[in-house]
């Protein structure tokens, strides 16, 4: 019996349609991994960690303008917060001056907005604020005693971070005496002569309370320019005993 079987494919053919058939398969593993780690950047960037960079001097010396900051946003939304937090949160309405539109070549602004998806910028920080949590719902915020500290559920705490001009002894340019509400937080920026926080904003219809569901999350490093790259510190010494005389 000869040898006669069916005619096979050209050696030569069959190695060319292996390769396409390779390099198919390799794009679309790539494809799944891209897929894959860009929904992993959404979801951590949607419910872990989130960037912000810092627009204005109302946070000095703790945070510079231009700062990029790293934002936990399990916080307050699976762990609760505490003084001294450095917190992150939407315009309570009123806050911020009203910004003109930017108009962008649309090349740059689909690249930002790819970016902004997947937490790598931040193009919506003009919209939001970053300031010192200094009470808790519950928490009566007085300013000033007469050694121009605040005072927290009668307690003066003495604020290392803050920075204020030479000459002036009060730790806010305003004078307020608060009971926070429930769900409610009083917050204030480190530069406090030039920071439009909770002091400054007590004539708008919130009486500068920040609600707690406008909090993004709990600044807690900076992560760049890399020479400043820190923890942010919550000053738990600040506030020692404050809890203690909560009512």
């Amino acid at each position: 019996m000869t040898d006669e079987t069916l005619p096979t494919r050209p050696e030569g053919v069959a190695r060319g349609e292996g390769g396409r058939r390779s390099g198919v398969l390799f794009l679309r593993d790539v494809a799944v991994v891209v897929v894959i780690a860009l929904l992993v950047a959404f979801l951590v960037k949607t419910f872990v960690v989130r960037s912000f960079y810092i627009p204005s001097g109302s946070m000095e010396s703790t945070l510079q303008v231009d700062d990029k900051i790293l934002v936990n946003e399990l916080q307050p939304s699976v762990l609760p917060l505490a003084r001294g937090d450095v917190v992150v949160f939407r315009d309570p309405g009123g806050w911020l001056p009203k910004t003109p539109p930017v108009v962008r070549d649309p090349v740059a602004q689909a690249a930002d907005t790819a970016l902004t998806f997947v937490g790598l910028s931040a193009s919506d920080s003009d919209d939001h604020l970053v300031k010192r949590l200094i009470g808790l719902p519950g928490d009566r915020v007085v300013c000033c005693d007469a050694a121009g500290m605040i005072t927290v559920n009668g307690v003066a705490i003495h604020e290392p971070y803050i920075e204020i001009p030479a000459g002036e002894k009060n730790a806010a340019t305003l004078a307020f005496d608060v009971t926070v509400p429930k769900g409610r937080i009083w917050v204030m920026g480190d530069n406090r002569y030039d920071s439009q926080d909770s002091s400054r904003n007590q004539a708008l219809p919130g009486h500068g309370f920040v609600p707690l569901d406008h909090v993004v999350g709990r600044a807690a490093v900076i992560s760049w320019p890399v020479s400043r790259w820190t923890w942010l510190d919550d000053y738990p010494e600040v506030f020692r005993g404050v809890e203690e005389k909560t009512k």
